[in-house]
């Protein structure tokens, strides 16, 4: 071989050598690029900003500070389903804890059948003897399992009130889960009943401390409906209403809601879930009937259990009402019946039919029984129902036994003062088959109660109207009074007759008792106030002695309350000794006024109040 061919051959696998290298490299780098590029897109995918990647080779090395060790093994488990384990080089520091700061105390009450459990943590600087104790008195001497732990902290802020609402808020509930921190309590608990539900979800929104976050979940059983029953009607006046409406679900809730919107109703529906829904399609037969009445433009649609009477509007053309009957029965559901009532022009009643029954109660309960009977039995027989119904010595009556009335009006007689009994005022009259109930009501649902009654007694033998108003001065709940009155009607009290002591001692006299229960029923009334009790004495002996007689007297006063059902964390005993004089200490008729006790809003109901006051306006959509 030549020299020259032995260099270009030489030549020629240099070249090759490097040329490998160089395609090595190459490869190296691409592998390295794609790996970070892998890692760096799940680590976005995953939400892991922390962690910062690099490459050597077949090696991704992973740095940064994680925020605790779950987090360092996620950021770990989550780049190796972009690249193999094994090349993973794990640099990760795990960030420093600050080992001073306080854990987050809590505690958990369990209460059912079989008793109550304690869980969670507490400061040590809390006595957790007086806390069990506490908590075992909401028990009502079933077994209290203690699982406490402690941490010697400080206690911090907001615990003490939400500790004592959340223990007031177990003796309310009977199965519950109650879960209580420093700004948060947690309730989820079961009620009886829906008007259980609702007693206690007041009674707990207006007892809560300002500044306490509540978190409310109470469910109760669905009410039993019988008879099942749906109203609708639209008046002479083309105003479309439910007198009752029941539903099963919330799926044929929004059947009959719909249907009834269509119809023209407006505003809001009061339409009641509950339990005893004859038919699964009690939906399809609603709508049905609603829609019936629609095309009339009146009149009305009453369904008792499977029980469906269609009464027209008066004087509507009957031969279209009988084809829109036969078009609804045709739809209604087979296990439903229809009767249709055709409804003449009044004008062309005679006289047999203007006979009437009327009942009126009065607003201050009295009751007149006037008109029409069919027979002594009959007008002996309402009076005793009236008498059962509203009370001995507040029923007057003067009806008349008159001959030729129309059949079931002894029915219809006997159901209209049943009615009447469910408004706080108004009036019953039955005139030919017609029943109409009017007056004023403090109960939202009497309306719908006076449905069910009418269309269960009656059942197709007549038709009825109800034309009952609410009102919420007569309504028990809604005319609960403010704060600021009942404080008033306490001053009142105490105006007229001071709380007063034994000679030399806190002990409330016989006097004082008598006033004290006159000020517990205002205070039963009041349910969401909170009180702050104010003892005050004269001038004479020394300031120390004069405070801790205040003190004592104004627990003494806040014991009688709490021994006469009024809730303790609703009253603050407060000893102000001899500081705040209202009359000149120089005269006895001055120490006498001295030595008192006041009532004033706690700092709990005035800083809710002013709240309240602070939240800004909003309009009806909810926007500032």
């Amino acid at each position: 071989m030549t020299v020259n061919a032995l260099i270009s051959t030489i030549g020629a696998l240099t070249l090759g050598a490097a040329g490998a290298v160089l395609a090595s490299n190459a490869v190296v780098r691409l592998v390295e690029d794609r790996s970070a590029l892998a890692v760096d897109q799940v680590f976005s995918e995953e939400s892991v900003p922390w962690a910062s990647i690099e490459t050597d080779g077949l090696s991704v090395i992973l740095s940064g500070e994680a925020p605790d060790e779950a987090a360092r093994f996620r950021a770990l488990s989550v780049a190796s389903t972009a690249v193999d384990a094994s090349r993973l080089i794990d640099n990760f520091v795990i960030a420093q804890v600050d080992q001073t700061r306080a854990p987050d105390f809590s505690i958990e009450l369990l209460k059912n059948d079989g008793g109550l459990s304690l869980i969670g943590l507490i400061p040590a600087e809390v006595d957790r003897d007086d806390l069990v104790r506490d908590i075992a008195r909401t028990a009502r001497g079933a077994e209290v399992s203690d699982l406490l732990e402690v941490a010697d902290y400080p206690v911090p802020n907001g615990w003490e009130d939400a500790t004592r609402f959340g223990l007031a808020a177990m003796q309310n509930l009977d199965r519950s889960k109650v879960s209580i921190t420093a700004e948060r309590v947690t309730i989820i608990a079961a009620t009886d009943s829906q008007e259980e539900k609702a007693r206690v979800e007041e009674i707990l929104e207006g007892e809560l401390p300002a500044g306490l976050e509540l978190d409310l979940s109470i469910t109760a059983p669905r009410p039993v409906i019988s008879p099942y029953t749906l109203r609708f009607i639209i008046d002479a006046q083309g105003t479309a209403q439910f007198d009752a409406c029941a539903a099963g679900t919330e799926q044929v809730r929004g059947q009959l809601v719909g249907a009834a919107r269509s119809a023209g109703l407006t505003g809001d529906v009061d339409c009641v879930l509950g339990l005893g829904m004859p038919s699964p399609r009690w939906g399809r037969a609603g709508a049905s009937a609603i829609a019936a009445v629609s095309e009339m433009g009146g009149g009305g649609i009453t369904i008792s259990d499977t029980d469906v009477t269609l009464e027209s509007p008066a004087g509507f053309d009957e031969e279209k009402f009988n084809s829109i009957a036969s078009d609804l029965e045709n739809e209604l559901p087979e296990v439903f019946a229809l009767q249709a009532i055709y409804v003449p022009d009044p004008a062309a009643n005679d006289a047999t039919e203007q006979l009437e029954f009327l009942a009126t109660l009065s607003p201050e309960g009295q009751v007149q029984l006037r008109g029409a009977v069919s027979s002594e039995f009959l007008k002996s027989s309402v009076e005793s129902l009236a008498l059962a119904k509203f009370g001995a010595d507040r029923v007057y009556n003067a009806t008349k036994v008159e001959a030729g009335l129309p059949d079931g009006w002894p029915l219809r007689v006997l159901t209209a003062v049943e009615a009447l009994s469910e408004v706080n005022n108004g009036a019953v009259i039955v005139q030919g088959d017609v029943i109409q109930v009017r007056g004023n009501t403090g109960d939202t649902r009497s309306r719908s109660i006076i449905s069910r009654i009418l269309a269960d007694k009656l059942d197709g033998e007549g038709t009825f109207k109800i034309d009952v108003d609410y009102k919420e001065e007569l309504d028990p709940i809604a005319s609960i009074p403010t704060p600021e009155e009942c404080v008033a009607q306490i001053d009142a009290i105490l105006a007229q007759t001071k709380i007063t002591f034994e000679p030399g001692s806190s002990t409330v006299d016989d006097a004082g008792r008598t006033t004290i229960d006159r000020i517990a029923e205002v205070l039963k009334a009041c349910v969401n106030v909170s009180v702050e009790i104010a003892g005050h004495t004269d001038s004479q002996g020394s300031e120390e002695l004069n405070a801790r007689i205040s003190q004592s007297r104004a627990d003494a006063v806040r014991t009688s309350l709490v021994t006469r059902r009024i809730p303790p964390e609703r009253l603050t005993a407060v000893g102000y000794g001899e500081a705040t004089p209202i009359a000149d200490n120089g005269t006895e008729e001055g120490r006498e006024a001295n030595r008192r006790i006041e009532f004033t809003l706690s700092a709990n109901t005035t800083d809710k109040a002013e709240a309240t006051e602070a939240e800004p306006a909003t309009d009806e959509t909810g926007q500032e």
